[in-house]
């Protein structure tokens, strides 16, 4: 049996961790934060609250300690996350490299490129909601800098930032939102960006006849409709080969063997379907 030890007490009152956005019980589930969420981290990691949470709900007063210059001098997130890490002892020295390597590179991106970064996070997490929300915020913050005259990443983040949200609207099935959101990003790439995930949209949205007529009509489109009916093929194949793919096809026996079950297993898989969409979109 394996017996895991924690380091300090387990708090009755949690410490919601700011950019990360989750509570954490215990030392064990910070660093697991720390390490799973490292590029979400920002400088407001470094704060009081944390410090005080880890002396009086954790009873680890000399770690606390060891932490405040670091929160009142000025010092770096990475520092203050590694010395976290290794006091708490749940990885290795590899593990608390890789973690304090991500955390020096992010230092090097501006607010809105760490913030797209984060924003993209909740993309790849399947929060499509939540991201779409936060990327609206994202350009009306590019056009009020843009507006003032302040510095601003280069264009390509611009058009990253549209052709995430459009991954997003295609996450909840909203074709025609995101092949809006991708024809942006193509636009702000001036030529040297690829239509198909733009295509790719449009494709899910229009009768046959309509996409044909879509692409015939731009010249520019047919290299990128030969890319993405490569790509639909491919995505093709590789389901095939898929267990999921595998169950449905043997379901064809079932529905003739026994239709009774065949019904029963079909809606609690249409029950599962269901729950996760709505986990999805939030209702």
């Amino acid at each position: 049996m394996r017996i895991s030890v924690s380091v300090g007490e387990y708090a009755k009152t949690p410490y919601y961790v700011p950019g990360i956005e989750r509570s954490v019980y215990c030392m064990e589930e910070l660093c697991y934060c720390i390490r799973e969420d490292a590029f979400l981290l920002d400088l407001t990691f470094l704060n009081d609250g944390l410090l005080d949470w880890i002396e009086r709900e954790c009873g680890l007063r000399d770690l606390a300690r060891a932490l405040y210059p670091l929160v009142h001098k000025q010092g770096s997130l990475s520092s203050f996350a590694v010395m976290i890490l290794q006091y708490v002892g749940l990885y290795d020295n590899e593990v608390i490299r890789e973690v304090e390597q991500v955390l020096k590179q992010a230092a090097g991106l501006s607010a809105i490129e760490r913030r797209k970064s984060q924003i993209d996070h909740l993309v790849r997490k399947k929060m499509y909601p939540l991201a779409l929300k936060n990327y609206d915020a994202l350009l009306q913050k590019w056009q009020e800098q843009d507006a003032e005259g302040k510095p601003l990443p280069a264009v390509s983040c611009l058009a990253a930032i549209w052709h995430n949200k459009g991954v997003a609207f295609a996450g909840l099935m909203r074709y025609d939102n995101a092949a809006e959101c991708f024809l942006k990003a193509c636009e702000l790439e001036a030529g040297n960006g690829s239509y198909v995930d733009y295509l790719a949209a449009m494709r899910m949205q229009l009768k046959e006849k309509e996409y044909i007529d879509l692409v015939a009509e731009h010249g520019v489109l047919h290299t990128d409709s030969m890319e993405l009916e490569n790509r639909f093929e491919q995505a093709v194949t590789e389901w095939k080969q898929q267990p999921d793919y595998l169950r449905l096809n043997s379901r064809q026996e079932l529905r003739v063997r026994d239709r009774q079950k065949y019904l029963e297993e079909s809606e609690r898989l249409i029950q599962a379907l269901k729950d996760s969409y709505r986990s999805t979109v939030g209702v």
